[in-house]
């Protein structure tokens, strides 16, 4: 982060604040004067983050399952060492755009269960599917009979319908009755007193409970009399959200997937099909997932009718994706009731911020929460429960899970108490459902992201970027109108780098038409839309190393031809120049390097402007470091002697680029600024010294070079009153003589 920008944000305001930057007033709401006003206050402050911090950021916080790293789409830098990878190999484009099979049907939850006797075939047909920890279930089944009542509390979909069911099916009880789902717990005795439909046993799955209205320990009390009388048995089950009071509810544990799609597939076919059928490599994918039971269930049909010729390994193999897209499509479409908003602001906010703090994600859920209350009633102020569900009960909602894992900040390594959902895939396939299938949320989700855009928290803007980058795939032109555009055009610099960022993000996702918008925004009258193209290239040009120099070359052109026509360089705009300079930096730094250098040289001395590109983009890329440490290894220099020991030409290049910016008077006292740098680094790694030995007498063809050189190093003084350093003048040594 850099000096001009903000420290990190210390909490969230309302919807109807500005959307602009944290700076801005908190209340009351401003109209579009106040906050063009606003902006251009913050402009003071605001100042741009030069572009190899700004990518170290991109890194450090961009979602795992997007892959960002050394991924030579994205620029990942060879040279730099920094070998993130591609996680999972995730193909994100698959994921994001959906399964493209036929649909599948799961069967009806529990909650779509109304009143009525279960049939007994039923019973019968689901106990050689059940399968359990006998030891556990006898447990139960012991607690059953001498306590007649017990809640079993689980997530949704766990199977603790069937095991309901399955407690009183071995107790042997009949008839068993099932209860409407919104019966109260004041309601509860009621429906036991049913002279009409008399049972022995009774169900109820997913008793209706509010904070106002908890299921209490009375409640079970007075069932358990009614029950004694009629020498019946009740098993109610409940979610993770119940509410509860003064009752100890018995955690439902499901069994593993695997033995639960074993027992079906040896039920639905023989022995030997079923080794057959989990030997399939789709089935090892499928059980590496976080799979609901009744998803297990259907996967084992669909296993049936791949044994019979039915379906084709292409659509075993989807079968995943799709009871992911499903469970998503139910999170959102269920009612209030199942799953509130605020529960639905937090799977968003987990989306967007996938393997991050959790603290941080229930934080920024909460002011989606708000946003989404602001679009569904206007008129009402919204309001955020200061204290709400535990963690635990969150997450288990979520499909999710909590783990402490270290997270690079801007000052320096943290340990951080992090969530991330239990399949890597269910962020990119969230937003996409939430983006297109549900346009009525776009406006506070894009109030959201304008929010998230302005934070003083690097990860915050980060992921800003990366869920507009999801977006910009499932829905481009939308996502361009109402979320990047705005960013693009905005005065404010870290802004505008949310929409570098996600049009970098969206192109590694391969979103269609990304290269095309960065030519036509390079070539744009407006400044803030060339800036946003600059910083891109910069990103992902390494893939199309001449196009984008050529689109570099022209732009650094349009700059110095905007200088008065009398030729004072005094009015370029170097800003923006400088900008040029550091894309060039990372495009020499990727694993394009050598095909940049060469592209570089090539044109070294066609104009002014050019001259000054590459010798500028060159000097950036020489103040790189491994790792950022102060005396680590200049990247540059660690290339040269890699590329000198194998006989390769970029050796010969970077010392002509050297010899080229140390002898133009523009850029001379830069270049023996950080070829001193160099030297000092030399002095406290031998290697490096070695290099450094290597490459200097090829910076010597004149007499005039060599006193350059000799003068600097010779007079080249030691940092905060230390001595000039030892290597100096082992490098002064090394120097060949001319004349």
């Amino acid at each position: 982060m850099s000096a001009g920008e903000p420290g990190p944000r210390q909490g969230a305001a309302g919807p109807r604040q500005q959307t602009g930057d944290k700076d801005a007033p908190e209340s009351p709401p401003q109209t579009g004067a106040d906050a063009a006003e606003a902006e251009d206050q913050q402009d003071e402050r605001d100042q741009p983050q030069d572009a190899w911090s700004a990518r170290r950021d991109l890194v450090d916080h961009s979602p795992k399952a997007m892959g960002v790293g050394d991924n030579a789409r994205f620029g990942g830098s060879l040279v730099a060492g920094d070998q993130h990878g591609v996680s999972g190999g995730l193909v994100a484009g698959d994921v994001i755009m959906g399964s493209k099979t036929e649909v599948y049907h799961f069967g009806v939850s529990a909650t779509g269960h109304g009143s009525g006797e279960v049939p007994p075939a039923t019973l019968d047909r689901l106990a050689p599917y059940f399968v359990t920890d006998e030891s556990v279930f006898g447990g139960l089944l012991e607690r059953l009979r001498r306590e007649r009542v017990i809640v079993l509390a689980g997530p949704h979909f766990s199977g603790r319908r069937t095991a309901a069911l399955m407690l009183l099916h071995r107790l042997g009880v009949s008839p068993v009755r099932s209860l409407v789902r919104d019966t109260t717990p004041a309601q509860l005795v009621q429906q036991l007193s049913d002279d009409q439909h008399p049972a022995k046993g009774y169900v109820l799955c997913d008793l209706t409970t509010h904070r106002d209205q908890p299921l209490r320990e009375p409640h079970l009390l007075a069932a358990r009399g009614r029950l004694e009388r009629d020498d019946a048995y009740l098993v109610i089950t409940v979610g993770p959200m119940a509410a509860l009071e003064d009752i100890s509810a018995v955690e439902w544990r499901p069994p593993g997937p695997g033995d639960v799609l074993t027992s079906h597939l040896l039920e639905l076919t023989d022995e030997a099909t079923t080794e057959r059928l989990l030997a399939l490599p789709a089935v090892a994918s499928f059980l590496e997932r976080d799979h609901q039971l009744r998803e297990v269930a259907a996967f084992a049909k669909h296993l049936k009718r791949y044994a019979d010729g039915e379906v084709t390994d292409e659509v075993v193999g989807t079968f995943s994706l799709f009871t992911l897209e499903n469970q998503v499509q139910e999170w959102f479409d269920e009612n209030e009731e199942l799953i509130p908003l605020r529960d639905k602001a937090f799977l968003i906010a987990l989306a967007a911020f996938d393997g991050g703090p959790y603290a941080l994600t229930a934080e920024l859920s909460d002011l989606l929460y708000a946003f989404l209350q602001d679009t569904a009633n206007s008129a009402l102020q919204p309001q955020v429960p200061v204290f709400g569900t535990h963690i635990g009960k969150r997450l288990q909602l979520a499909r999710a899970r909590w783990y402490p894992e270290e997270e690079n900040t801007e000052w320096g390594p943290v340990t951080q108490s992090k969530a991330a959902f239990l399949d890597d895939r269910v962020s990119l396939v969230l937003l996409r459902e939430v983006w297109t299938g549900h346009p009525s949320a776009r406006p506070a989700l894009v109030h959201w992201l304008q929010r998230l855009a302005g934070d003083g928290r690097p990860l915050v803007r980060t992921r800003a970027a990366s869920t507009a980058a999801v977006l910009a795939y499932a829905d481009l032109p939308s996502t361009m109108a109402l979320i990047i555009e705005p960013w693009a055009t905005s005065r404010l610099f870290r802004r505008r780098l949310v929409a570098v960022n996600s049009l970098a993000l969206a192109h590694l996702l391969e979103a269609p038409n990304i290269p095309s918008i960065l030519d036509s925004w390079c070539e744009s009258e407006e400044q803030a839309m060339r800036w946003v193209a600059i910083r891109a290239y910069g990103l992902i040009g390494a893939e199309r190393p001449d196009q984008t120099l050529a689109a570099l070359r022209s732009a650094v052109r349009k700059e110095y031809a905007a200088a008065d026509d009398d030729g004072d360089e005094r009015d370029v705009d170097e800003p923006m120049v400088k900008q040029l300079a550091q894309s060039v930096e990372l495009l020499l730094l990727s694993p394009a390097g050598e095909r940049v250098l060469a592209e570089l040289l090539r044109r070294l001395d066609q104009d002014r402007p050019v001259h000054d590109l590459a010798l500028g983009g060159f000097l950036s890329a020489c103040a790189r470091r491994k790792e950022d440490a102060r005396y680590g290894w200049p990247l540059v220099l660690d290339w040269y002697a890699t590329s000198a020991a194998d006989g390769g030409r970029a050796a010969g290049g970077i010392a002509r680029l050297w010899r080229a910016a140390l002898d133009d008077r523009r850029h001379t006292k830069d270049a023996l600024e950080e070829l001193g740098r160099w030297v000092r680094a030399a002095d406290h790694d031998p290697a490096a010294e070695r290099a450094l030995a290597g490459l200097l007498p090829a910076l010597v063809t004149t007499a005039s070079e060599h006193q350059r050189l000799s003068h600097l190093l010779r007079t080249l003084p030691g940092e905060d009153g230390a001595p000039p350093p030892a290597a100096a003048a082992r490098l002064l040594a090394v120097l060949p003589h001319r004349r």
